[in-house]
């Protein structure tokens, strides 16, 4: 599976689940049984270098302004839901995380920002094909410390500076 497959793949499920995080990793696990086993594990490889890519401090400051606060599993998840918005999405806020102000039509903090689930979904899709769990991906852990210099999630005002564009249109 190269890396177009991957997000045609997470496309089709965010759309037919029309923006849902939770039907979204339902559909994602139903087209990933509809794959062999080793196409799985692709998958799940390309989904787990994209979520230690995005082990950023930028990010995760702006996962602090558009949850109105970020701990270390919420950043989790966010990184899930980031990776299930698309490779538009997930490779502008990479780039440039304010970027999220120009790139999200809108943001539910109720059902936005945690794809957890997602998270799970090539797991659960290999398990149902071979009824054992899917094995190492060989991929090497994501580093101790996110990427980039550390931000005080908790200073409102460095968050502002940091993030004009998502403070001024998703800060609570």
């Amino acid at each position: 599976m190269d890396e177009t497959e991957f997000w045609e793949i997470v496309d089709s499920a965010r759309e037919a689940a029309e923006g849902d995080p939770e039907e979204q990793a339902d559909l994602l696990v139903e087209r990933l049984l509809q794959l062999d086993p080793d196409s799985v594990l692709d998958f799940a490889r390309h989904f787990e270098a994209r979520y230690n890519r995005a082990y950023r401090w930028d990010l995760w400051g702006a996962a602090a302004v558009l949850l109105d606060g970020a701990g270390d599993d919420v950043f989790d998840y966010f990184r899930c839901w980031l990776i299930g918005q698309g490779r538009e999405v997930f490779e502008g806020a990479v780039h440039d995380p304010d970027a999220l102000a120009e790139l999200l039509e809108d943001f539910d903090e109720e059902i936005d920002g945690d794809g957890e689930e997602l998270g799970f979904a090539a797991d659960e899709a290999y398990e149902q094909l071979t009824g054992v769990v899917a094995p190492d991906l060989g991929i090497a852990p994501q580093t101790a410390e996110p990427e980039g210099t550390p931000i005080d999630l908790e200073d409102e005002e460095a968050l502002a500076g940091r993030y004009p564009r998502l403070w001024e249109r998703f800060a609570r």
